[in-house]
């Protein structure tokens, strides 16, 4: 089994960049079936939801705007349960339909602050979409409308997910070796 190492950590392949394209194939037609008709603006978490975001952009075939915000909440393997914001928004979100994108929703404290945020703005609709969902972690009710994989409570790495900023640019999602 392929092993990276990243800092003080080693880390042991946990899904495929192919099954992760599946997912990300599978989330573009469930989305594009709920909003073909329409033209939703796709909001963006930073840092780590860069690789799924572009992935899902080349696989979308509707009409869509693309935005990015950024917070931050974690430090070292943990969330700290606080939200920092470091990129806000700068769009008129009124009466529009929003699909927030994010890779993993674990506390899921993100999210939720996200979504109370969003409720400013007055907008159509709101949608959460999360490439990986940890249910075992979930400290937070946080509606998650289209969800690629349900995974354990594992620390990981790859595809945008970082270990103290190193590690997102992998192409298959990596876990804390055993």
């Amino acid at each position: 089994m392929e092993r990276v190492k990243i800092l003080d950590k080693e880390f042991e392949i946990f899904i495929s960049s192919e099954k992760i394209q599946g997912a990300v194939k599978r989330i573009s037609d469930e989305i594009y079936a709920d909003y073909h008709d329409k033209t939703p603006v796709f909001l963006c978490l930073l840092n780590g939801v860069f690789m799924f975001a572009a992935d899902l952009f080349k696989e979308y075939r509707g009409k869509c705007e693309v935005s990015f915000i950024k917070y931050a909440s974690y430090e070292g393997t943990s969330s700290t349960g606080k939200v920092n914001t470091l990129i806000g928004l700068g769009e008129d979100l009124k009466g529009r339909d929003i699909i927030v994108l994010d890779d993993i929703i674990d506390s899921g404290t993100t999210v939720a602050h996200l979504l109370e945020y969003l409720k400013e703005f007055d907008p159509g609709s709101i949608k959460v979409v999360s490439l990986l969902l940890k249910p075992a972690a979930l400290q937070n009710d946080v509606p998650t409308d289209y969800i690629g994989l349900e995974i354990p409570n594992d620390f990981i790495v790859g595809y945008g997910l970082d270990y103290n900023g190193l590690g997102r640019n992998y192409r298959d999602i990596y876990k804390i070796a055993e």
